[in-house]
C-alpha cells in the first residue's frame, strides 16, 4: 500500500502564459480532466474567449491579469487564484519572455529585462503560491523551460542565459521541496507552433534561422503543438503520489520518410 494519500480528483490550478500557445493548451487540457483552472497572462481578452470555450464545454476556468514583469503581479495573481478556487493543487509556470539579440546587440536593460520575467518572476509566483501547498503536503509544480538548455542557439542569448537560469532554479527547489510531498517538474519542449517570436521583425527572423541552421539546430522541419506539450504536463500531474518525474523532454517527431522500393 502507498504510503502516499491519493491526490483529489478535482485539483484547482493555474497556468500562466495561458492567452496562447502552451499555456494556453495546458489550461484547456486540465479542464478537461475536470480541474478547474485560473488563467493567468497579460492579454486578457484572448484569455477570456479560452476561458469561455472551457465553460461552454463544461468545464471550470476564471481569468486574473498577470505580469511576471510587475514586482507586485504575482502574489495578487496567487491571492485572486486561491480565492476563487480555493487550495491550488498544480501550478503550470510557462509564462516566459523571448527576443532576438547576440551578445553584441543585447541591450543591458533587455538583458535585465528578461530575465527579470523569466526567473525573478516565476520565483515571486512560486513563493506566493507554494507555502500551502507545502503546507497541505501535497500539490505539483510544473516549470516550462526550453531545449535550448541542451542546445543554446545564437541570437537569443537573453533567452538561453534566464532559462538555463530557470533550470538551475528548479533543481535547488525540487531539494528543498523533497519531502513535502509538493513535486516540481522541468518541462523542457523543443521547437513548438506557438506565437513566441512572432513579433519578431521577419527579416532577422529569416537571418536568426539560418544561423541556427547552420548550427545543426533544426534537423528537420516539423514542430510539435501546443497541445501535444499540453499532453506531457497532463502525464506529469496524473502519476500517482510516490512518483516523481523531475524532467521530461519533448521534441517534434521527424516526418515519416518513404521506405525504400
Amino acid at each position: 500500500m502507498s504510503r502516499f494519500p491519493a491526490n483529489p480528483e478535482r485539483r484547482p490550478s493555474v497556468v500562466t502564459g495561458a492567452s496562447s500557445g502552451i499555456g494556453e493548451a495546458a489550461a484547456r487540457a486540465l479542464a478537461a480532466q475536470g480541474h478547474p483552472v485560473v488563467l493567468g497572462a497579460r492579454r486578457v481578452e484572448e484569455m477570456e474567449a479560452t476561458a469561455a470555450e472551457i465553460r461552454a464545454g463544461g468545464g471550470e476556468a476564471h481569468v486574473v491579469p498577470l505580469d511576471l514583469g510587475n514586482p507586485e503581479s504575482p502574489a495578487a495573481f496567487a491571492a485572486e487564484a486561491a480565492d476563487l478556487l480555493g487550495e491550488i493543487e498544480i501550478v503550470v509556470a510557462n509564462a516566459a519572455m523571448n527576443q532576438s539579440g547576440s551578445m553584441l546587440t543585447t541591450e543591458p536593460d533587455d538583458f535585465d529585462r528578461t530575465l527579470e520575467v523569466n526567473v525573478q518572476g516565476n520565483h515571486r509566483l512560486l513563493q506566493a503560491l507554494l507555502p500551502a501547498m507545502i503546507e497541505r503536503r501535497r500539490g505539483d509544480v510544473v516549470i516550462v523551460t526550453s531545449d535550448v538548455v541542451a542546445r543554446p542557439r545564437p541570437s537569443m542569448i537573453a533567452y538561453v542565459s534566464s532559462k538555463w537560469g530557470l533550470e538551475g532554479y528548479v533543481r535547488t527547489l525540487q531539494m528543498e521541496l523533497e519531502g513535502t510531498g509538493v513535486r516540481s517538474t522541468i518541462l523542457r519542449p523543443g521547437p513548438t507552433l506557438t506565437g513566441m517570436g512572432m513579433d519578431w521583425d521577419p527579416d532577422e527572423t529569416m537571418a536568426v534561422l539560418e544561423e541556427w541552421q547552420s548550427w545543426g539546430l533544426a534537423r528537420h522541419s516539423n514542430f510539435m503543438t501546443p497541445e501535444g506539450v499540453a499532453q506531457g504536463v497532463l502525464a506529469v500531474v496524473s502519476l500517482p503520489r510516490g512518483t516523481h518525474v523531475t524532467s521530461i523532454e519533448l521534441h517534434p517527431e521527424a516526418p515519416i520518410t518513404k521506405g525504400s522500393s
